[in-house]
């Protein structure tokens, strides 16, 4: 029987047709905004570059023989026992004039860490230092609430903030302080550093990854003037512009990123201080790293929904509008990876009339405005770091390959961003590591009986899609698949692992 090639298509061909051409059209769109993204990174690189001005000198005070401002010191805390008692020694150990330093302890925690705060609070009120054990009877507003409700008792005209991973050196105030002889100057963030980044190549990593955000976007901004973000830590506000910008708010899970935005909606000016560094333990286990990546994404997303608004009635210059458009979707390309993972195949299966020629020219172009970039924004960080040629040639690709590992994870939590549930705090836990002293114990107990399904599902996806793309001849599809097994791969793995070594420790489920 032969097919009258005259003959109309079936249905079923013509719904196959037009489903091929959804899903190159969706990819070319896909691939498309991650280039926009992905290239955006050149832009940072280029005002890096050009920074004219990252060494600015510190203004003098108006007044020399003015006292220094009164400071409270904020540590937030909810059931970190491991670590709740380096961080009050940390903070008691600043130095400071006597008389011009309070701190508050904001413990909203159910276990034993009350009882370590607690008795860390005494021991140092003992040795004349004023800090202060608060309580609340609910934890309303999570970390927003708490520091708002300490807010309400400082007596301090600057408020520094410390989460519980955090270990600020002595001399963190005294060099930071002096930056709010500006009256313009709302808030001065400090480099993040990290105690465990040598740990496993994760945490290093991880490491990379912040290199680049702290000493590339951050300066990059701040240069240029545009906005960047207080990062929830490591920090010290006017209290006159958190006030003056509505105050701590718990409609966002990224609360730092909300009030960062309004404050300097309002005019304040921010300033990153690179030369300051305070060391923070980096997750060291990988179910901790989703917790923290899902508040993150989900938090950034809602905080977009809220202000972008707002900033783009606002009379700002046009380059500050978009750099802020960037700055709070960029979580946005967690999803479009993974839709250009998943229709890599439909797209594979459809038939082209392009010459081999311009498909490895296309492929090419997506490679140097796509992938590049993110190498070289990692690189440079990496070596703005301190980091040499081994380092990078490591910590670079394990940072890619976890990036993208992280898109299931983290395109779930950009996808609740846009819905209108706020979502519980979802703290990171800390287990007291360092590059010195390893923790004990790493474990996190997993939201789920077995973690890591959904990742290692598509790993195992994109191993038969990499099968069929060489069989094909669609080698140029290969880079890009190994990249998705290998990113799937590590983060459903080290998932998977980490919720059945919480199964066999007995350790229950647990909520934010």
């Amino acid at each position: 029987m032969t097919t009258d090639p005259a003959a109309p298509p079936t249905a079923a061909a013509t719904l196959m047709a037009w489903a091929q051409l959804l899903a190159v059209v969706g990819y070319a769109l896909a691939q498309l905004l991650i280039v926009v993204y992905a290239s955006h990174r050149y832009l940072l690189l280029w005002r890096w570059r050009h920074r004219t001005d990252a060494r600015r000198p510190v203004p003098a005070p108006a007044d020399p023989s003015a006292p220094l401002p009164c400071v409270t010191v904020q540590l937030p805390v909810f059931n970190e026992s491991r670590v709740v008692e380096r961080l009050i020694d940390a903070a008691a150990a600043l130095e400071y004039p006597h008389g011009r330093l309070e701190i508050q302890v904001l413990d909203d925690s159910t276990d034993e860490t009350r009882e370590r705060a607690a008795a860390a609070v005494a021991r140092h009120r003992a040795l004349g230092v004023d800090i202060h054990h608060l309580q609340r009877a609910r934890r309303a507003g999570y970390k927003a609430g708490a520091l708002a409700a300490g807010l309400a008792r400082a007596r301090g005209a600057l408020v520094a903030v410390f989460d519980a991973d955090f270990v600020p050196p002595g001399d963190f105030l005294l060099r930071l302080v002096p930056r709010f002889a500006d009256p313009a100057v709302g808030m001065v963030q400090a480099r993040w550093g990290h105690l465990n980044r040598a740990r496993s190549p994760l945490t290093a990593a991880q490491a990379a990854l912040l290199d680049a955000h702290f000493l590339i976007e951050h300066r990059a901004r701040m240069q240029a003037g545009l906005f960047f973000n207080f990062n929830g830590t490591a920090g010290i506000w006017r209290r006159a512009c958190i006030e003056d910008s509505g105050g701590w708010s718990h409609d966002t899970l990224t609360e730092d990123l909300d009030l960062s935005y309004r404050a300097q909606l309002r005019g304040w000016r921010f300033v990153f201080d690179d030369r300051v560094e305070a060391p923070a333990e980096l997750p060291g286990e990988m179910e901790a790293l989703k917790s923290q990546q899902r508040r993150w994404a989900k938090g950034s997303i809602q905080t977009a929904r809220k202000l972008l608004p707002e900033v783009w009635r606002a009379p700002l210059p046009a380059r500050v509008k978009i750099e802020a458009l960037f700055h709070l979707t960029s979580n946005v390309a967690y999803p479009l990876l993974l839709v250009l993972g998943l229709l890599l195949l439909p797209v594979l299966l459809a038939p082209t009339s392009l010459p081999p020629a311009a498909v490895w020219a296309i492929q090419a172009g997506v490679v140097a405005l796509g992938v590049v970039p993110v190498c070289v924004f990692l690189a440079v960080g990496r070596r703005a770091a301190g980091g040499g040629l081994v380092q990078l040639m490591r910590d670079v690709p394990s940072a890619l390959i976890l990036g993208v590992g992280l898109s299931v994870n983290n395109a779930r939590a950009v996808l609740e961003g846009l819905g209108p549930r706020v979502g519980d705090w979802e703290r990171t836990p800390k287990t007291g590591d360092t590059a010195h002293r390893p923790a004990r114990d790493q474990r996190y107990p997993s939201a789920h009986a077995l973690a890591g399904r959904p990742e290692l599902a598509l790993a195992a996806w994109f191993v038969g899609v990499s099968a069929f793309a060489w069989r094909a001849g669609h080698v140029g599809a290969l880079p890009f698949t190994a990249l998705l097994v290998a990113g799937f791969g590590w983060v459903g793995l080290a998932s998977l692992r980490a919720s059945l070594a919480s199964r066999r420790a007995g350790e229950g489920v647990t909520g934010g």
